[in-house]
């Protein structure tokens, strides 16, 4: 098992305190946190990528070269790059200038999004949103694959002889495809035989297997090496203590308040926006949350990893409102006690070659 961190870079009120901090502070800590990643032998740090709530995580790209500038080793991904909203050429230039600058340490995770209201923001139709996904990412995919692309499609301009700039550093970087509700990016993952990144965060467990079960499928069915079928899968959050009893005392009211301010009434009923595990003890009992003692936590992503078979897990440290002194004490244990028993039992080559 390879393991990631991930931040949305949430930007609310703490839902006890009330305290918010400022911009700059929020962008420092996420870097700090990061720096703090790689220096505890994480596998890669992500940035998310959402353009409407409670959120500084509009220009990921940005964020991403700071953490280039202050690391060596760690990869860089995104959580999720909104392709269906943005110009593919502009993603093929920044983040591959990005990859420039981290001597090929970006892969991207691509998808169309968890916040509603973005594609309104962008002037788009939301209802076509899984056809600007597929159009766009395609589109991508050619940019940095191909030189002089002539191309032609529905949602931007014609293309006449382009070859974008700079170059990706050493080839294109690795895609995968974000998944949280619907079978389209399964489905585009494995038409292109690229990776599945499931969101494994709001939902049951059933909901996100039987994505990954049908993305194996078709991963096969379009001729390709079901070896190379990689799943990634999220996860909701990261609180450890030392027993469940002291995990539910220390973060019962913490978590609870934080599921209450996330709460979307106008979202009621759509799928990946609420959470339904909103006590701290269903959470821990059935809930994607990563939450009790570190043979608890374990024991839930060895789980998951029965039904899933992931390479890649990713972990989140900010969700609840941590302080950045408190995120890289939850990193540093997650290292010493949880990681190293779950590469053990779960190995994985991803990554392990070039």
């Amino acid at each position: 098992m390879k393991f990631q961190v991930l931040s949305l870079i949430s930007h609310a009120p703490h839902p006890l305190t009330g305290r918010l901090p400022s911009a700059a502070d929020r962008f420092a800590e996420v870097v700090e946190v990061g720096v703090a990643a790689e220096r505890l032998g994480y596998d890669a740090y992500a940035v998310g990528e959402r353009h409407a709530g409670a959120f500084l995580s509009s220009s990921p790209t940005v964020v991403l070269g700071a953490l280039a500038a202050r690391t060596s080793r760690i990869r860089l991904l995104t959580g999720v790059t909104v392709v269906a909203i943005l110009d593919p050429v502009r993603v093929a230039e920044d983040y591959a200038t990005l990859d420039q600058l981290s001597r090929g340490r970006v892969e991207l995770v691509v998808g169309k999004g968890a916040e509603a209201g973005h594609f309104d923001l962008f002037g788009l139709d939301e209802e076509r949103q899984w056809d600007l996904q597929r159009e766009k990412y395609e589109l991508l995919r050619r940019l940095w694959t191909e030189e002089n692309v002539d191309w032609q499609g529905e949602f931007r301009p014609a293309l006449k002889n382009v070859t974008t700039v700079p170059r990706p550093y050493d080839g294109a970087p690795r895609v995968w495809h974000g998944s949280a509700t619907s079978l389209n990016s399964p489905e585009l993952a494995a038409r292109h035989g690229d990776p599945l990144f499931t969101a494994n965060a709001i939902q049951p467990r059933s909901a996100y297997a039987s994505l990954i079960a049908h993305y194996r499928e078709r991963f096969e069915a379009y001729g390709h090496d079901p070896a190379r079928a990689h799943v990634a899968a999220g996860s909701g959050g990261l609180l450890i203590a030392d027993t469940a009893e002291q995990a539910v005392a220390r973060y019962k009211e913490l978590y609870e308040a934080k599921v209450a301010q996330t709460f979307r009434p106008d979202l009621a009923g759509r799928p990946g926006y609420n959470t339904p595990f909103r006590t701290i003890e269903d959470a821990i009992a059935d809930g994607p949350q990563l939450i009790g003692s570190p043979q608890q936590i374990i024991d839930k992503i060895l789980g998951y990893h029965e039904v899933y078979g992931h390479d890649l897990q990713s972990i989140s440290v900010d969700s609840f409102g941590l302080g950045p002194a408190e995120q890289i004490e939850t990193l540093e244990r997650f290292a010493a006690e949880i990681a190293p028993v779950v590469r053990a039992a779960a190995p994985s080559t991803l990554w392990d070659t070039p």
